[in-house]
Protein backbone atom coordinates (compact mmCIF):
# COMPACT_ATOMS: atom_id res chain seq x y z
CA UNK A 1 0.00 0.00 0.00
CA UNK A 2 1.03 3.59 -0.53
CA UNK A 3 2.60 5.61 2.27
CA UNK A 4 0.50 8.65 1.38
CA UNK A 5 -1.74 9.56 4.34
CA UNK A 6 -5.35 8.52 3.84
CA UNK A 7 -8.00 10.88 5.19
CA UNK A 8 -10.99 8.95 6.51
CA UNK A 9 -14.29 10.61 7.40
CA UNK A 10 -16.36 8.36 9.67
CA UNK A 11 -20.04 9.30 9.80
CA UNK A 12 -22.45 7.63 12.21
CA UNK A 13 -26.16 8.31 11.79
CA UNK A 14 -27.81 5.88 14.20
CA UNK A 15 -29.95 7.43 16.92
CA UNK A 16 -28.73 4.64 19.19
CA UNK A 17 -25.40 5.18 20.90
CA UNK A 18 -25.27 1.89 22.81
CA UNK A 19 -26.02 -1.34 21.00
CA UNK A 20 -25.96 0.16 17.51
CA UNK A 21 -24.90 -2.41 14.91
CA UNK A 22 -24.10 0.21 12.27
CA UNK A 23 -21.77 1.94 14.77
CA UNK A 24 -20.20 -1.39 15.65
CA UNK A 25 -19.49 -1.98 11.99
CA UNK A 26 -18.02 1.48 11.30
CA UNK A 27 -15.74 1.03 14.31
CA UNK A 28 -14.60 -2.39 13.07
CA UNK A 29 -13.95 -1.11 9.56
CA UNK A 30 -12.02 1.98 10.65
CA UNK A 31 -9.98 -0.11 13.11
CA UNK A 32 -9.00 -2.44 10.27
CA UNK A 33 -8.07 0.51 8.05
CA UNK A 34 -5.92 2.02 10.80
CA UNK A 35 -4.13 -1.32 11.15
CA UNK A 36 -3.56 -2.06 7.47
CA UNK A 37 -3.04 1.39 5.98
CA UNK A 38 0.36 2.84 6.98
CA UNK A 39 -0.90 6.31 7.79
CA UNK A 40 -4.46 7.48 8.35
CA UNK A 41 -6.12 10.66 9.53
CA UNK A 42 -9.53 10.00 11.09
CA UNK A 43 -12.29 12.58 11.41
CA UNK A 44 -15.47 11.41 13.15
CA UNK A 45 -18.86 13.02 12.68
CA UNK A 46 -21.68 11.77 14.91
CA UNK A 47 -24.96 12.94 13.41
CA UNK A 48 -26.95 11.79 16.44
CA UNK A 49 -25.72 14.93 18.17
CA UNK A 50 -28.04 16.88 15.89
CA UNK A 51 -27.75 19.24 12.94
CA UNK A 52 -29.72 22.38 12.13
CA UNK A 53 -32.58 22.02 9.66
CA UNK A 54 -32.59 23.89 6.40
CA UNK A 55 -34.74 26.99 6.84
CA UNK A 56 -35.95 29.80 4.60
CA UNK A 57 -33.18 32.06 5.94
CA UNK A 58 -30.58 29.32 5.36
CA UNK A 59 -31.72 28.93 1.76
CA UNK A 60 -31.51 32.69 1.28
CA UNK A 61 -27.99 32.74 2.68
CA UNK A 62 -26.93 29.78 0.54
CA UNK A 63 -28.07 31.48 -2.66
CA UNK A 64 -26.47 34.80 -1.74
CA UNK A 65 -23.05 35.17 -3.42
CA UNK A 66 -20.32 34.43 -0.88
CA UNK A 67 -18.69 37.82 -1.29
CA UNK A 68 -21.90 39.66 -0.36
CA UNK A 69 -23.12 37.55 2.58
CA UNK A 70 -23.60 39.41 5.83
CA UNK A 71 -22.48 38.12 9.23
CA UNK A 72 -25.86 36.55 9.99
CA UNK A 73 -25.84 34.65 6.68
CA UNK A 74 -22.28 33.47 7.26
CA UNK A 75 -23.30 32.23 10.70
CA UNK A 76 -26.27 30.35 9.26
CA UNK A 77 -23.97 28.56 6.80
CA UNK A 78 -21.12 27.91 9.23
CA UNK A 79 -22.19 24.36 10.11
CA UNK A 80 -22.75 23.48 6.46
CA UNK A 81 -19.37 24.95 5.51
CA UNK A 82 -17.70 22.77 8.14
CA UNK A 83 -19.41 19.62 6.84
CA UNK A 84 -18.47 20.44 3.25
CA UNK A 85 -14.84 21.04 4.26
CA UNK A 86 -14.78 17.62 5.94
CA UNK A 87 -16.02 16.02 2.74
CA UNK A 88 -13.52 17.83 0.56
CA UNK A 89 -10.64 16.71 2.76
CA UNK A 90 -11.72 13.06 2.90
CA UNK A 91 -10.30 10.34 0.68
CA UNK A 92 -12.65 7.69 2.10
CA UNK A 93 -16.07 8.04 3.69
CA UNK A 94 -17.14 5.36 6.16
CA UNK A 95 -20.87 5.80 6.73
CA UNK A 96 -22.99 3.94 9.25
CA UNK A 97 -26.50 3.56 7.84
CA UNK A 98 -29.31 1.99 9.86
CA UNK A 99 -32.47 1.60 7.81
CA UNK A 100 -35.39 3.35 9.49
CA UNK A 101 -38.85 2.74 8.03
CA UNK A 102 -37.39 1.72 4.65
CA UNK A 103 -35.25 4.89 4.35
CA UNK A 104 -32.34 6.80 5.85
CA UNK A 105 -32.43 8.27 9.38
CA UNK A 106 -33.56 11.88 9.71
CA UNK A 107 -30.10 12.77 11.00
CA UNK A 108 -28.48 11.54 7.78
CA UNK A 109 -31.07 13.36 5.67
CA UNK A 110 -30.25 16.58 7.56
CA UNK A 111 -26.55 16.05 6.76
CA UNK A 112 -27.37 15.47 3.10
CA UNK A 113 -29.41 18.68 2.94
CA UNK A 114 -26.49 20.62 4.37
CA UNK A 115 -23.78 19.23 2.05
CA UNK A 116 -25.65 19.27 -1.27
CA UNK A 117 -24.83 22.85 -2.29
CA UNK A 118 -24.58 24.23 -5.80
CA UNK A 119 -21.15 25.68 -6.42
CA UNK A 120 -19.69 23.82 -3.45
CA UNK A 121 -20.26 20.08 -3.91
CA UNK A 122 -21.92 20.12 -7.34
CA UNK A 123 -22.50 22.55 -10.18
CA UNK A 124 -24.98 22.97 -12.97
CA UNK A 125 -23.71 22.60 -16.53
CA UNK A 126 -25.32 22.61 -19.95
CA UNK A 127 -25.52 18.83 -19.78
CA UNK A 128 -26.94 18.75 -16.24
CA UNK A 129 -25.59 18.66 -12.67
CA UNK A 130 -21.96 17.68 -12.17
CA UNK A 131 -20.53 16.45 -8.87
CA UNK A 132 -17.41 18.21 -7.61
CA UNK A 133 -16.25 15.66 -5.02
CA UNK A 134 -14.71 13.15 -7.41
CA UNK A 135 -11.91 10.70 -6.66
CA UNK A 136 -13.31 9.54 -3.32
CA UNK A 137 -14.55 6.19 -2.07
CA UNK A 138 -17.50 5.55 0.22
CA UNK A 139 -17.95 2.38 2.29
CA UNK A 140 -21.36 2.14 3.92
CA UNK A 141 -22.19 -0.24 6.77
CA UNK A 142 -25.91 -0.98 6.69
CA UNK A 143 -27.94 -2.33 9.60
CA UNK A 144 -31.46 -3.54 8.90
CA UNK A 145 -33.99 -5.37 11.01
CA UNK A 146 -35.84 -6.91 8.09
CA UNK A 147 -35.36 -4.88 4.90
CA UNK A 148 -33.06 -6.73 2.49
CA UNK A 149 -30.49 -4.41 0.94
CA UNK A 150 -31.18 -4.01 -2.77
CA UNK A 151 -34.79 -5.16 -2.47
CA UNK A 152 -37.74 -3.10 -3.77
CA UNK A 153 -38.48 -1.98 -0.21
CA UNK A 154 -34.93 -0.68 0.33
CA UNK A 155 -35.16 3.07 -0.24
CA UNK A 156 -32.12 3.80 1.91
CA UNK A 157 -29.15 2.50 -0.08
CA UNK A 158 -30.62 3.48 -3.45
CA UNK A 159 -31.19 7.01 -2.17
CA UNK A 160 -27.72 7.28 -0.63
CA UNK A 161 -26.09 6.00 -3.83
CA UNK A 162 -28.00 8.65 -5.78
CA UNK A 163 -26.96 11.44 -3.41
CA UNK A 164 -23.31 10.43 -3.29
CA UNK A 165 -23.18 10.15 -7.06
CA UNK A 166 -24.82 13.56 -7.34
CA UNK A 167 -21.88 15.17 -5.54
CA UNK A 168 -19.34 13.10 -7.50
CA UNK A 169 -18.75 10.05 -5.27
CA UNK A 170 -19.50 7.06 -7.49
CA UNK A 171 -17.25 4.41 -5.89
CA UNK A 172 -19.67 3.14 -3.24
CA UNK A 173 -19.45 -0.20 -1.41
CA UNK A 174 -22.15 -1.54 0.92
CA UNK A 175 -21.51 -3.93 3.80
CA UNK A 176 -24.82 -5.20 5.15
CA UNK A 177 -26.04 -6.70 8.40
CA UNK A 178 -29.60 -7.55 7.39
CA UNK A 179 -32.23 -9.61 9.13
CA UNK A 180 -31.22 -8.40 12.59
CA UNK A 181 -34.78 -8.81 13.83
CA UNK A 182 -34.77 -12.48 12.85
CA UNK A 183 -31.22 -13.66 13.60
CA UNK A 184 -29.01 -10.87 14.90
CA UNK A 185 -26.01 -13.08 15.55
CA UNK A 186 -25.92 -14.42 11.99
CA UNK A 187 -26.48 -10.97 10.47
CA UNK A 188 -23.63 -9.44 12.48
CA UNK A 189 -21.26 -12.32 11.72
CA UNK A 190 -22.01 -11.94 8.02
CA UNK A 191 -21.28 -8.21 8.11
CA UNK A 192 -18.08 -8.75 10.10
CA UNK A 193 -16.89 -11.29 7.52
CA UNK A 194 -17.61 -8.80 4.74
CA UNK A 195 -15.59 -6.12 6.54
CA UNK A 196 -12.70 -8.47 7.29
CA UNK A 197 -12.37 -9.50 3.63
CA UNK A 198 -13.09 -6.12 2.05
CA UNK A 199 -10.46 -4.97 -0.46
CA UNK A 200 -8.83 -1.90 1.06
CA UNK A 201 -6.35 -1.31 -1.76
CA UNK A 202 -8.66 1.27 -3.31
CA UNK A 203 -8.70 3.12 0.00
CA UNK A 204 -4.95 3.51 0.16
Amino acid sequence: MTNTPVNILKINSSSRIQGSVSRQMTDRLVARMETEIPETNIVSRDLAQGLPSVSENWIGANFTPAETRNDEQKSLLAQSDELVDELRAADVLVIGLPIYNFGVPAALKAWIDLICRAGETFRYTESGPEGLLTGKRAIVTVASGGVPVGSPMDHATTYLTQVLGFVGITDVTYVAATGLAMDAEAAIKSAEAQIDTLDLEQAA
